[in-house]
């Protein structure tokens, strides 16, 4: 018996797998079953007929949500003291950040586990309102979801304040996590002038020294993206384990 290409099988299988349950998609053993009664192509290569027809209901990854390797980590430098170096670029401003206030969802990635080999990322929803504060002088937003890791669906709030240094022309970011309470050391930092920032600060995880890195995509300023490094080794490598892209809601 002349068996057909097994990507015609697999396309024609994907189709009628969802055709015959309503549009949705059969369960794993139900599907099997289902194609060895309405099917004559031999068992070996329906099985893999089956897999390449699941995959194509394999959901595509977001690539806002990835580190954009277009963009290169900016190199660190620090003083004789061992502190951080930071220049703000000639078009640093404290408007920089006024394309955030108002009302966005977001779509968040999370790594399960930083600085620790892992592949595994858990992507959720959220929301945040941004409003400028302090005569201009400041941005704060709050973060907000029921979706976060760990949090076993309890409602999980962030806060985010940002400062701008008139004299140094620098911005700080301070993050306070709802079940910490406690205020994150600063990342310090400015936009260069294609509307992208880095900002960078020390802190621990479990008990080491870490470099932290903040980076803020806004050439596209309806739909920014967000993104968290962190590095082991002052900056020679960096593990990128927090994403988020923002769209206005529709009201």
């Amino acid at each position: 018996m002349k068996v057909p290409p097994l990507d015609t099988v697999a396309s024609k299988v994907a189709a009628l797998l969802t055709f015959s349950n309503g549009g949705d998609l059969l369960p794993p053993g139900l599907l099997l079953r289902w194609a060895m009664q309405h099917t004559f192509v031999p068992r070996n290569c329906l099985i893999i007929s089956l897999v390449l027809a699941l995959s194509h209901f394999a959901p595509a990854q977001n690539k806002e949500l990835t580190a954009d390797e277009s963009i290169p980590i900016p190199k660190v430098e620090f003083d004789a003291q061992g502190e951080l170096k930071m220049t703000a670029s000639p078009n640093s401003s404290p408007n920089d950040f006024d394309f955030l206030v108002g009302k966005w969802k977001m779509h968040n990635r999370h790594l399960d586990k930083r600085l620790a080999n892992c592949r595994d990322w858990t992507e959720f929803d959220s929301s945040d309102v941004n409003t400028k504060i302090l005569n201009g002088a400041a941005d704060m937003d709050t973060f907000s979801t029921m979706q976060f890791p760990g949090m076993g669906g309890k409602l999980f709030e962030g806060l985010t304040l940002r400062l701008f240094d008139p004299k140094t022309r620098l911005w700080s970011l301070y993050w306070i996590a709802s079940n910490t309470g406690k205020i994150d050391p600063p990342v310090v930092g400015s936009f260069d002038q294609n509307g992208v920032g880095h900002f960078f600060g020390k802190d621990t995880l479990n008990g080491k020294p870490i470099l932290v890195v903040f980076r803020w995509d806004a050439r596209n300023k309806e739909r920014p993206v967000w993104g968290q490094a962190f590095s082991p080794d002052n900056g020679k490598t960096w593990e990128w384990n927090f994403f988020n892209v923002s769209e206005r809601p529709k009201e």
